[in-house]
């Protein structure tokens, strides 16, 4: 190959350095059509090829042709045929195995008819312009569950990597969300299923444009239940995990006119299919964010520049990602490592972390990221020969094993290699010794540090070495910056509410209009107010952490969030966990609460960097480490397990302890400074503080709260039982800000009650809501006309949305307003409306009006279950069978819950049956038992069903508590039926829709 056959070549940053908009609204009306036009002319404008297929045949003819061009090859019939049928559309594979073809087994193998054989070629990753890009529109799928007709599709080789659904401008954004999701229901599998191939979606309504993931939109109807309609909860795969694109500086590009200019560019969009997705090992298709993939390229940006101008070994060759807590630092660090160590001239790519629970973490997210890409240690010697293996490219270790290796092999080989060390969260910690230890070591680095909170001049400490007492003067230039304003208003952390608890009683005549408490730690480690701070916390426990609100996590139905406990020292730690015990114990509540803390050789805590608690058991004080063991041995006895303070067994202890918050089964942890930086649980909402907390470390430890994970969860809930706002509106100020408090911190009650003022625009309250429901939706009035009616469900959806806020502060109780029977009332109507507006019809017109969104998950999180309505029952069977008015309030209760409506009949049957002998909970579980025995022999009788298949299938669906009605088991099940005529999907629906009604029916109850 010659040398010289390059004339130019240009590595175009994926994310450009900052956008501004180009484009003149015309300001008139544009339909959805008019939009779908414009798009598809300017995507021709940068070099997409225009096609007009809209069936299968042509489709499977034109990716015949383009993977013949970007092979250099041409199929024989049969062995296009063969290759089409066993590696592209092979009828065992869906949405999972499609996706792992493109993203890591893009290299199929065909077998020639002259029995050799050949590598194809599904997309090139390295050369990503030998990829051809084509664009459809208007594609038919006739052999779905119903006609479908997509609106633009993106052919890369020929295969649909990227879908765009549009809808005009001024409708919400997310119908085109569920639109997407209905064909993934109804649609993309049928045929050949070659739309399971589509990596990435683009919803926009014009105005609005947001993209995610294939397994976003599939995971959301996977636990949606795949037409199951009762569980589908908002998840970490639903609309809020859709994301805008943004320019360098963060500005989010929403127009889809100028997302079509900058995502679209065709060296951008192949470069987020090739390089920027991420197929994890549990089958996710994480698609990177705009910040993160402009933080990858500066830092490969960096290494490349300082390389050719020999500069490695100096600051310059380095430098700092400012990306805020909480913001996937993980995720960004895996990719950089990953590129970084498949450069020519990269031997090793170091990741460093400062403590050892984090090394553990990062390896797990390592590995789940790509299985075995990383190598971690568990002691200095496995370090030493990583080091000397050429086959160990990614490798993570404790900043802490690599200072031990330094010291103790000097002069070794490994230093004069090209190595990139890449620093996690680049605390204090590494400033020392150690930093200047390993700088000195290594001749050939690039040293970055990834930070969520930065050391500034105005953070940084008197002690240590003054030439490195801030992150650019041990790291370099800033070489990209996402504060945690910009992860807020993307949406992607929640904000914080504090609540400032008084732990100190005034004397009378004193006022002050500052939260009072008490500056010695003495003090404030006092039995008596320990005593009382435990009781607000088991008073305030169920409210704070939404216990009365449900979702579905990982297919279980849990209700509410867990919380931890941050306290000053392992004294007090001991003196909260016996107290929480104790008062548990009295009131008879079963909470699982646990403690972990070690040795960590300054007790003296310096507020804003958590100082490095190992995992040291041995330098316990005999108090300390004999509470630890009896503390490990009632978490031994909650969940059936074997730990305790020995070395291994400790660090294990962790482990567990670690999954099981992230699982919501421990409640409360008590801690003193683990899990305060670098863990995260979606199932955490409330951290109770009572330890003085500043700058960085106060950022940190708040966002432990913060992480998105449904629309119940809509902030980080801080309980300080010490005066820290003056410290919370500094650290927010540096580390977002002057203007961040607003968008950080949620406003007060008396706003979200009363409304407020802002920028000129004025939001109701709550009390002004409820006002003007009262008044212009009275209750027993019926809500006549589609305006009418659309007002009504976007009213009380601004309540419900308010009220899930105002539930969370401790003046909203007593203060509803409506009455409880009001409220059910006005939600049975919101019900009716709901049902109505989304009935689905058996055509391919759109279902729910797009104009409106519900809050449906918003109902469901205070669902009212079985249990309430049998303990109603039981009211009523004590009264004797005489107090109608709580059959009133059972009938309320009925029609105020999506759940309980599809069991209204069953229970009023069980009403019937009452009478002064009934025992109401047995009486009630042998009644379903036997009613759904009869109800299913019905069905079976009605539809010629085969029993036994049905039977298994029915007890499969509650075992799973979805009902499948896509795939063969539901064909298994069905009588024998012609093929032809369409006699046989006419029955087939038929059957679906008695079984979903009977599933729903009995789900929850058996």
């Amino acid at each position: 190959m010659s040398l010289y056959n390059i004339v130019v070549s240009s590595n175009e940053s994926t994310v450009v350095a900052e956008y501004a908009t180009q484009y003149n609204h015309s300001g008139s009306y544009q339909s959805e059509a008019e939009l779908e036009n414009e798009f598809i002319r300017l995507l021709q404008t940068q070099g997409y090829e225009y096609l007009r297929i809209h069936n299968e045949a042509a489709l499977i003819t034109n990716l015949r042709k383009q993977l013949e061009l970007l092979n250099s090859y041409t199929f024989l019939d049969e062995e296009w045929n063969r290759f089409f049928k066993e590696c592209i559309a092979s009828s065992n594979e869906g949405i999972v195995e499609k996706t792992r073809k493109i993203q890591t087994d893009h290299v199929q193998i065909l077998k020639r008819d002259d029995g050799s054989t050949k590598n194809i070629y599904l997309i090139d990753k390295k050369n990503i312009h030998n990829n051809r890009l084509q664009l459809i529109n208007q594609y038919e799928e006739s052999e779905g569950a119903h006609d479908t007709r997509y609106d633009v599709t993106i052919l890369a080789n020929g295969l649909p990597l990227l879908h765009a659904e549009l809808k005009r401008r001024g409708v919400a954004i997310r119908e085109a969300f569920n639109q997407i999701k209905r064909y993934q229901r109804n649609s993309f599998w049928a045929a050949s299923g070659l739309f399971e191939y589509v990596q990435i979606f683009i919803i926009s309504n014009g105005t609005h444009t947001k993209y995610y993931s294939n397994t976003t939109r599939y995971s959301h109807v996977k636990e949606a239940g795949e037409g199951e309609r009762i569980r589908s909860k908002k998840t970490s795969n639903s609309f809020e995990f859709t994301s805008y694109w943004a320019d360098g500086n963060n500005v989010a590009i929403a127009d889809l006119v100028d997302f079509t200019k900058t995502f679209m560019a065709k060296h951008a969009l192949l470069n987020v299919l090739t390089k920027y997705c991420v197929f994890t090992s549990e089958d996710t298709l994480l698609v990177m964010r705009p910040y993160q993939i402009a933080a990858t390229e500066r830092i490969l940006s960096r290494i490349e520049i300082s390389h050719n101008y020999k500069k490695t070994g100096t600051l310059e060759a380095g430098g700092y990602i400012w990306h805020t807590t909480g913001s996937g630092k993980t995720l960004t660090s895996f990719k950089t490592a990953q590129i970084a160590s498949a450069l020519p001239y990269i031997d090793k790519v170091l990741f460093v972390v400062d403590r050892k629970d984090l090394d553990y973490q990062t390896m797990k997210e390592y590995d789940r990221f790509q299985k075995g890409a990383a190598n971690s240690n568990t002691s200095t010697r496995i370090l030493h020969k990583q080091l000397e293996d050429n086959t160990s490219h990614i490798i993570i270790t404790t900043i802490q094993k690599l200072d031990v290796f330094v010291s103790k092999n000097k002069g070794h080989e490994v230093f004069k290699k090209h190595v990139v060390i890449i620093f996690d969260e680049c605390h204090r910690s590494q400033f020392g010794e150690m930093h200047s230890k390993i700088v000195k070591s290594f001749k050939h680095y690039h040293l970055f540090g990834f930070t969520g909170t930065p050391i500034f001049a105005a953070n940084a400490g008197s002690g240590g070495n003054p030439l490195l007492s801030t992150t650019p003067q041990a790291f370099g230039d800033k070489l990209h910056t996402y504060t945690i304003v910009d992860a807020i208003n993307d949406g992607n952390v929640l904000p914080f509410r504090i609540d400032y608890i008084n732990t100190v009683k005034m004397k009378d005549g004193m006022k002050d209009k500052n939260v009072s408490a008490i500056d010695t730690e003495k003090a404030l480690a006092d039995s008596g107010r320990i005593r009382a701070v435990v009781s607000y916390i088991l008073e305030h426990f169920d409210q704070k952490t939404k216990r009365n609100s449900y979702y579905s996590l990982e297919g279980q139905r849990v209700a509410g969030f867990n919380s931890i406990l941050a306290v000053s020292s392992i004294t007090v730690a001991k003196k909260y966990y016996t107290e929480l015990k104790k008062q548990l114990e009295e009131q008879s509540r079963k909470l699982n609460v646990a403690t972990i803390f070690s040795y960590s050789a300054n007790e003296a805590d310096p507020d804003d960097v958590f100082i490095d608690e190992d995992f040291d058991t041995n330098s316990l004080d005999k108090s300390s480490r004999d509470f630890l063991e009896s503390a490990i041995a009632d978490y031994n006895a909650d969940f059936n397990v074997n730990y305790d303070t020995s070395s291994d067994k400790f660090q294990n202890y962790f482990k567990d302890l670690s999954l099981r918050m992230k699982k919501r089964e421990v409640d409360l942890l008590v801690v003193v400074n683990m899990f305060l930086t670098g863990f995260d649980a979606t199932t955490l909402n409330t951290l109770w503080v009572d330890k003085n907390l500043k700058q960085h470390g106060l950022v940190q430890a708040f966002s432990r709260t913060n992480r998105i994970l449904n629309s119940v969860k809509t902030y980080g809930n801080i309980v300080c039982f010490r005066d820290l706002q003056e410290k919370t509106d500094e650290a927010i100020a540096l580390f977002g800000d002057k203007d961040a408090g607003s968008i950080v911190l949620l406003k007060s009650y008396e706003a979200y009650y009363d409304g407020y003022d802002e920028n000129g625009k004025h939001h109701p309250g709550y009390s002004e809501l409820i006002d003007e429901i009262r008044q212009s939706f009275p209750l027993g009035q019926a809500i006549i006309g589609e305006q009418n009616q659309k007002d009504f469900i976007r009213l009380f959806g601004a309540i419900l949305r308010l009220k899930n806020i105002l539930t969370a502060f401790d003046s909203f109780p007593g203060n509803e307003i409506l009455s409880i029977r009001d409220f059910q009332d006005y939600q049975s109507v919101y019900i009716d409306l709901y049902q109505e507006l989304t009935k689905d019809k058996n055509d391919d017109k759109e279902i729910i009006n797009d104009d409106i969104v519900f809050e449906i998950e918003l109902i469901r999180q205070v669902e009212i279950n079985i249990d309430y309505i049998l303990m109603l029952v039981a009211k009523y069977h004590a009264s004797n069978c005489e107090d109608k008015n709580i059959l009133v309030s059972i009938n309320k209760a009925i029609g105020s819950s999506i759940q309980l409506r599809s069991k209204k009949e069953l229970i009023e049957n069980f009403i019937e049956t009452v009478n002064s002998y009934t025992k109401v909970d047995e009486d009630w579980r042998r009644f379903v038992r036997e009613q759904k025995e009869t109800d299913l022999e019905e069905l079976i009788s009605e539809e010629k069903l085969k029993q036994a298949e049905t039977k298994s299938f029915i007890n499969n669906s509650f075992r799973d508590g979805s009902l499948k009605t896509t795939g063969t088991d539901i064909d298994k099940i069905l009588p024998p039926v012609s093929r032809f005529g369409g006699g046989r999907e006419v029955k087939k629906q038929n059957v679906i829709e008695k079984l979903m009604k009977f599933f729903e029916k009995y789900l929850g109850l058996v």
